[in-house]
Order: structure tokens, then C-alpha cells, then sequence
């Protein structure tokens, strides 16, 4: 049910003349959940890799999480594994560093969460300095069981947002099982979030995953109606499918964050030096006229 709700949320991509990926990862629209990996395998002292959302806000001191409610979320999945007898090895992107590496800051290594994690999880939490590489092999080879590791910001590679395959495959040599349990990353043709999955024996849906799975394909399968969507976020480039998708669904649109200058461009509107994704502006343009066809309000900030 959550992979067909989901093919039918994206199939709007394959109708955009874009050079851009409009992408649902493989374990994004997984049948398999966490406890079905667990009855189909023994997972005492094996390693699974964990996609989760780490992007927390930070104090300005660059060291003190200001917000949990990330961290909080994905206890459930790396509970139940660690329970399980599993090895958590704890992957995640962290700001946009752009290929660089950045000590500190949004942007920057992961170590501001080791802290917070290991109070929420009651273990300890190795943090490794990167995401892939021999000795990152070596440690999560040498972990024992319920143990977890936490690899670093896996955007110091600039190949992450391209799906670089040698850093999948770098991914892919620390475990034999993946979980994913960002939904706000899922639909990214990431190395972390789709290649790797390539080089797992299963790929699975965590807790987190599956309940906004079960929330979306509830609300867009059977709505109350009127129904309106809120939809956020920095670029248009990542909404074209589910904007496309929710027009057949919703009464209402409300689109907010940084993509707004891209449909305030597309109307004329003087942006300044705003962010805006200029080979989207003929799409965003597209949405707000199929919108006006079906009767439906697509709603921008005044």
C-alpha cells in the first residue's frame, strides 16, 4: 500500500520536460518495516545502517541543540534494533556543506548530537570522523552487538546529492541491512538515501518512515473535505511531483519557504537577490495555471 500510494504521489515527475530527478527512494516506498526485517532475520550482532534526519537547530555557541524533536524521533527505530541485538550505525546529512569540511556549525560535523543521543538512546555513541573509508570498515566491523556508531555528515562528500556511486558502495561496506527513517529526505536520489541500497541484502521502512506513510496515504487517499496542504521548503525542484499530485486532491495549496521566489519570479515579481531556482520558473508558472484549471487555490504569502 505505501509504495503504490507513493508511486502514484511522484508519477507527476515523469511528465515534467526537465533535466532535473524527481526521485522516491527505494526504501522510501519499502513494503518490508523494521519489525518485518526482524522476523525475516536474526539481527544479534549485525549492523544496520539508519538513515536518519539529524538537522537539528543549534545555540551560537555551534554546540548546543536547541531542539530534540529530530533527535526524538528516530529513538523508536534504533530502540527496537538495538533491542533486536543489532549494531545502529547512525547516518545522516547535516546543513549544506557542499562537499567541504566544516568543524562547526549547521554546516558543519556531527558532534554537537553524540551527547543528546546518547542520553535519549542510554548507550554510548562511537562517532566516527567520517561516513565511509577503511577506518570507518574497521570500527564497524569490530562493533559487537547493540552497539551504536554515528558516521559523519555524509554532505562532506560533494557526491552525496548526486548519488555518487563509490560513496553507496562506501556506505553500503558497513552493514548488511539499511533502514530508512528520514521521510524529509526520502524522495532524494542521495547516495545515503537510494545507491546504497544497491549494496544491502534488505532494505526497510523505520517507525518514523512508516507512520508519516500511514498519515500521507490516509490524507490523500480518503481527505475530509475542504482539505488544504501546506507545502515548505527551499526548492521547487524537490515539490514538482507532490504539488502536481495533491492538485488532484486538495481544495487548497499552501506553498511556503524559500521556493515562493520561484513562483513570485514566474509572476513578475522583483525577487532581489532571493533564492530562486531560474530553470523552474516556466514549472512553478505551469502548477499556478493548472491549479487555476482545476478549480483549486494555490495560495502564496502576501
Amino acid at each position: 500500500m505505501f509504495r503504490s500510494a507513493l508511486s502514484r504521489s511522484y508519477r507527476a515527475a515523469s511528465m515534467v520536460g526537465r533535466q532535473r530527478l524527481f526521485h522516491a527512494s527505494p526504501a522510501a516506498g519499502a513494503k518490508l518495516n523494521v519489525e518485518g526485517l526482524a522476523s525475516q532475520v536474526d539481527l544479534k550482532g549485525t549492523n544496520v545502517l539508519v538513515r536518519v534526519d539529524l538537522n537539528v537547530p543549534l545555540a551560537k555557541d555551534d554546540i548546543t541543540v536547541t531542539d530534540d524533536t529530530r533527535l526524538r524521533s528516530i529513538v523508536p527505530t534504533a530502540s527496537y534494533l538495538l533491542e533486536k541485538g543489532a549494531n545502529v550505525l547512525l547516518c545522516s546529512h547535516f546543513g549544506r556543506p557542499k562537499g567541504e569540511i566544516i568543524e562547526t556549525g549547521k554546516n558543519g560535523r556531527l558532534t554537537p548530537v553524540v551527547k543528546p543521543l546518547e542520553d535519549l538512546l542510554g548507550k554510548p555513541v562511537k562517532k566516527m570522523d567520517d561516513c565511509m573509508g577503511p577506518d570507518v570498515e574497521a570500527a564497524a566491523s569490530a562493533l559487537g552487538e547493540g552497539e551504536v556508531m554515528l558516521l559523519e555528515n555524509t554532505r562532506f562528500y560533494k557526491g552525496e546529492t548526486k548519488n555518487d556511486p563509490e560513496l553507496a558502495a562506501g556506505l553500503g561496506k558497513l552493514a548488511d541491512y539499511y533502514v530508512n527513517d528520514a521521510f524529509g529526505t526520502a524522495h532524494r536520489a542521495h547516495s545515503s538515501t537510494a545507491g546504497v541500497t544497491e549494496h544491502m541484502k534488505l532494505n526497510a521502512a523505520g517507525y518514523l518512515m512508516e507512520k508519516e506513510l500511514k498519515f500521507l496515504v490516509g490524507a490523500v487517499e480518503e481527505p475530509n473535505r475542504p482539505m488544504m496542504a501546506i507545502v515548505g521548503g527551499a526548492k521547487v525542484s524537490t515539490k514538482v511531483p507532490v504539488i502536481e499530485s495533491l492538485l488532484d486532491k486538495c481544495d487548497s495549496i499552501l506553498v511556503g519557504g524559500a521556493m515562493i521566489f520561484t513562483f513570485y519570479k514566474a509572476l513578475g515579481y522583483d525577487i532581489g537577490k532571493s533564492m530562486v531556482e531560474e530553470d523552474l520558473v516556466d514549472v512553478a508558472d505551469s502548477l499556478m495555471k493548472k491549479a487555476e484549471e482545476k478549480g483549486v487555490k494555490l495560495l502564496l504569502p502576501t
